[in-house]
């Protein structure tokens, strides 16, 4: 169903009436069984991060499907990990363009599809990676496709981003990604969005400690005076680090998995802990290294290594973002719908972006629960407004 033009500038959401809002509206309601069906293909193609033959597989199917909406390819390739995607969509406007930011790798190992398929149930559409975030990508394409057909051809330059190994760390397509962001107007990121549908305006910032102990063995009945126990320096340790908590501020440290020892008769020569840290403030992610760097052991015969910091710095809420929610919800007052914003514990690239200092706005992709979780899924009922308001932002970035 063609939508009519309106006279004047064309990026401007705010010129368009709400009747013409209403036919965009309907013309993805109309194309909703289109986008499920896209959908279902991407999940079918399982693309674990660690397994890059099947996330290569992946990356050429999304390259194939961008591409045949004029779109020019470019594959940035990764040796541990899948190669990467670039798409490139010129544009009518000489303007910075707007990144379309995503991931098209999962939690998921191969063969999980075999005890969760990807099937429709009571309005939902579930399986593994459905949220998280492949039908994000889904929205590109058809808010993309949607954009052509209304403006015969795309009314600004986009720019889209699909990494191989978000979910590990983004290691390989960092550079990438901010190298892109800084070219970039704006960045808008199709990851999940947040609770009652709402876009993400902040996120914690990310990172990993690891924190090893090097102790004596001894035998536990013979010698044990001759012992210096990693595990009884570790808790200690693990004591200590826990006191950098500070849940107020929006700073937690958690030790998550702990390793140590040989036998119960041996006492143990070595022992760590991996430990995740969620940071609200960028300034925090300085205070709480020198905080892990200057640990120092209980027991004056072992030894502490430390290795690891904060990975994501945080997606703040700046006068940027904000000027990005605020044109969403816009966009979305125009449908009657009362877009919400979400501050979140988990990280995403859009940390990345943030960080760097380009205006980004995450959470604008499928509407759902249950990420990296058996019953993960998306409302179908969501994606015609998801894909409006995302053509939208495309529009006015």
């Amino acid at each position: 169903m063609p939508v009519k033009k309106i006279a004047g500038s064309e990026r401007s959401s705010q010129v368009r009436p709400d009747s013409e809002w209403s036919e965009r509206l309907h013309y993805f309601e109309a194309r909703q069984e289109e986008i499920v069906e896209t959908i279902r293909e991407f999940v079918a193609i399982e693309s674990p991060s660690d397994s890059k033959l099947a996330a290569d597989r992946m990356g050429a199917l999304l390259a194939a499907r961008f591409e045949s909406l004029g779109g020019r390819a470019h594959v940035h390739r990764a040796e541990e990990f899948g190669d990467s995607v670039q798409i490139d969509f010129p544009g009518r406007e000489k303007i910075k363009p707007v990144l379309l930011l995503g991931h098209f790798d999962t939690v998921y190992p191969l063969g999980t599809l075999a005890t969760m398929p990807c099937q429709v149930t009571g309005g939902r559409l579930y399986g593994p990676g459905v949220l998280d975030m492949k039908s994000g990508i889904a929205l590109m394409l058809y808010a993309i496709e949607a954009l052509q057909s209304w403006h015969a051809g795309v009314p600004r330059p986009v720019t889209v981003f699909l990494v191989s190994d978000e979910e590990v760390g983004s290691y390989s397509s960092r550079k990438i990604t901010e190298a892109l962001a800084r070219e970039s107007a704006a960045v808008l990121v199709l990851e999940p969005a947040g609770p009652r549908g709402a876009v993400k305006t902040a996120r914690k910032g990310v990172g990993q400690y690891s924190l090893s102990v090097k102790g004596v063995a001894a035998h536990a009945g013979l010698d044990p005076g001759k012992g210096h126990s990693a595990i009884v320096e570790l808790a200690r340790q693990i004591t200590a680090v826990s006191r950098m908590n500070d849940l107020r501020r929006g700073l937690s440290v958690n030790p998550g998995v702990i390793r140590g020892g040989t036998r119960t008769n041996v006492i143990a020569a070595e022992a760590s802990v991996e430990i995740d840290v969620r940071i609200k403030y960028a300034k925090q992610a300085a205070t709480l290294d020198r905080k892990f760097r200057a640990l120092k052991p209980f027991d004056k015969y072992c030894q502490l290594m430390i290795q690891g910091g904060v990975n994501r710095l945080p997606m703040e809420r700046t006068k940027d973002v904000v000027a990005l929610y605020r044109k969403a919800r816009a966009i979305a007052s125009h449908i009657d719908w009362k877009l919400e914003e979400a501050a979140v514990g988990g990280g995403s690239d859009g940390n990345f972006t943030a960080g760097i200092g380009i205006p980004t706005l995450d959470g604008l992709g499928g509407v759902g629960e249950g990420a990296h979780a058996v019953h993960e899924h998306i409302l179908i009922s969501e994606l015609p407004r998801r894909a409006l308001l995302l053509a939208g932002m495309i529009e006015s970035a």
